[in-house]
């Protein structure tokens, strides 16, 4: 399955290379063709979504061992701590590595949410920048069908005032 950049670049393909209207910057392109992109685009974004989705989950379960590891190791050391009262120079070294890995988780955790918040930014700005081009997208589109149609209105309304000037001047001539 494609993903989402390379769909929106063979949209970005269809729209450059499409025919020019004469006297505008507007492009014909094949709607079916655009359809059947869009289409799949739909189709790939909830995937997108779902790994979004899967890191979110996958940050909470390392920080939830982390924090468990944390948890145990201050365990330990209290427990360790607690039987060797009556060793002051033990207790002080145990005090002192407790703290020290407690420093080094704290930072651990630290340095995971930032990799996992700079991730999921990533993500989005990436999600984000895809939905302002579809968004260009179909605002051209929609630009490029309505020109259609009010040309050819315009042609109809021309068609209509021929037919009715050709009509008076038949009834004229009759007469």
């Amino acid at each position: 399955m494609m993903n989402v950049d390379r769909l929106i670049k063979e949209l970005e393909d269809i729209v450059n290379n499409a025919s020019s209207v004469p006297l505008t910057n507007k492009v014909m392109v094949d709607g079916e063709e655009v359809i059947s992109i869009l289409n799949e685009i739909e189709k790939v974004l909830p995937d997108e979504i779902k790994q979004a989705r899967w890191i979110q989950n996958e940050r909470d379960r390392i920080l939830t061992e982390a924090k468990k590891e944390y948890e145990t190791v201050v365990n330990d050391a209290k427990r360790h701590a607690e039987a060797l009262v009556d060793k002051n120079e033990v207790l002080s070294r145990s005090r002192k590595r407790s703290e020290e890995l407690m420093k080094v988780t704290d930072e651990n955790i630290r340095k995971m949410k930032m990799g996992t918040y700079d991730y999921i930014d990533n993500v989005l700005y990436n999600f984000q920048e895809q939905m302002v081009e579809l968004n260009k997208l179909y605002e051209e589109m929609f630009s490029t069908l309505n020109n259609s149609f009010d040309k050819v209105e315009k042609l109809l309304v021309d068609n209509r005032e021929e037919i009715k000037d050709m009509a008076y001047k038949t009834q004229m001539n009759k007469n």
